[in-house]
C-alpha cells in the first residue's frame, strides 16, 4: 500500500479504540499531500506512524493538535527525519507475554528462552510479571511488580502458574540496555500518549530487566539464531520467540528465518501480524477478522489463537 493508505489504515485498524490523538494524527497526514511528501523522502519502511510520532514525541515536539504537530514537524524535518533514520520503533511491549503464556507453561520445563528482535528483552521474563485473566485471580510471583491483564474467548488453555526460566537471550540488530536513560526514554515514546497503564507496566518491567539482564546480542536474527539455540543449558527446553518483528523483514528473509527455525533442536512460539506468515496464515481455522488489527499466535507454525497487538486479548481457537 502506499503512505496515504498506510496511515489511513493505522488510523482505523490500530489506533482507533486505542490512541484518539494517533487515530487523529493518521487520518489527518492521510489525506495531507505536504507531510505525505515528506515522509517519502524516506525509504518506505521508516514511514511507519508509530516511527514519526515515537522521532516527533523524542525530540519535544507537540503531538495533540494536529495543526501544532504539522507546523513544528516541518520546521524540523531535518531532525525528524534524522531520528526516524537512525532508530526503529523496537516496541518493546510486556504485555505480549499474556498472550505467550498459556503457550510456554504447557511446554517441557525449565525452559530457555531465546528471543528475536528482542529490543531491551523485556519479552523475556513471562516468569516474573504477574497475571490476570478476564476478572479471574492474578496469578505468578507475589512480588511481581507488572500486572499484565488480558481479555480472552474461546477455551484459553489458562495455566496453574508461570513458566520456570532458568536462561534468557536475544538478539536484536541494535539492542536497547536497560540502563541507559536514552534507550529507556525512546522506548516511553513508542508508547502511545493515552495508555498510562502499558507506560506503568513498561517501567515495571525495566526494574525487573535491570535487577537480572538478558543476554543480548547485536545481529541479524537469520545470522545468530542456531548460535543462540546451540549456547541454551542442555537441562532445558530451547524456545525461540518473537512478538511483532518479522513484518520487518522481506517475505525471502521470514522464510529463510521459518525454515532455519523448524531445523532447529527448539520450540518455536511467535505472535506476529496476520498475513506476514502465509505458511501459518494457511492453517487457520478461520479467516482473520477485517475489522481490527490482530496477531496470529503460533506453536512451531501451527496457529493456535488470534490476539491483540499489544496483549490486550486472546481469542483462543476451539
Amino acid at each position: 500500500m502506499n503512505t496515504s493508505e498506510w496511515y489511513r489504515s493505522f488510523a482505523a485498524m490500530e489506533a482507533r479504540g486505542q490512541s484518539a490523538i494517533y487515530e487523529m494524527l493518521a487520518g489527518r497526514i492521510a489525506g495531507d499531500a505536504g507531510m505525505l511528501a515528506l515522509l517519502e523522502e524516506l525509504p518506505e519502511p521508516k514511514r511507519q506512524p508509530n516511527l514519526l510520532f515515537a522521532a516527533v514525541r523524542f525530540l519535544g515536539g507537540p503531538v495533540d493538535d494536529y495543526q501544532a504537530f504539522r507546523t513544528w514537524t516541518s520546521a524540523e524535518w531535518d531532525r525528524v527525519r534524522q531520528a526516524m533514520s537512525e532508530r526503529r520503533t523496537q516496541t518493546n511491549e510486556p504485555g505480549r507475554c499474556a498472550v505467550l503464556l498459556p503457550v510456554l507453561a504447557a511446554l517441557p520445563q525449565p525452559l530457555a528462552l531465546i528471543e528475536v528482535g528482542a529490543s531491551a528483552g523485556l519479552c523475556l521474563y513471562p516468569d516474573r510479571y504477574r497475571y490476570r485473566y478476564d476478572d479471574g485471580p492474578v496469578a505468578g510471583p507475589a512480588a511481581g511488580p507488572v500486572v499484565l491483564e488480558c481479555h480472552t474467548d474461546g477455551p484459553v488453555p489458562l495455566p496453574g502458574g508461570v513458566p520456570r526460566v532458568v536462561w534468557r537471550a536475544g538478539v536484536d540488530l541494535n539492542p536497547l540496555d536497560v540502563h541507559s536513560a536514552e534507550d529507556m526514554r525512546w522506548l516511553e515514546c513508542l508508547v502511545w500518549p493515552e495508555q498510562h497503564e502499558r507506560l506503568a507496566r513498561l517501567r515495571g518491567a525495566v526494574r525487573v530487566a535491570r535487577e537480572e539482564p538478558p543476554l543480548l546480542v547485536r545481529g541479524d536474527l537469520n545470522q545468530m539464531i542456531g548460535e543462540l539455540v546451540a549456547r541454551a543449558p542442555a537441562n532445558a527446553t530451547p524456545v525461540v520467540l518473537h512478538t511483532s518483528v518479522l513484518a520487518y523483514l522481506s517475505m525471502e528473509e521470514r522464510e529463510a528465518f521459518a525454515e532455519q527455525v523448524r531445523a532447529l533442536p527448539c520450540r518455536w512460539v511467535c505472535s506476529e501480524a496476520a498475513g506476514v506468515l502465509p505458511f501459518v496464515d494457511r492453517r487457520l481455522p478461520r479467516p482473520a477478522p477485517r475489522d481490527r488489527f490482530v496477531c496470529v499466535v503460533a506453536l512451531d507454525g501451527r496457529p493456535l489463537a488470534f490476539a491483540g497487538l499489544h496483549g490486550q486479548f486472546l481469542d483462543w481457537f476451539g
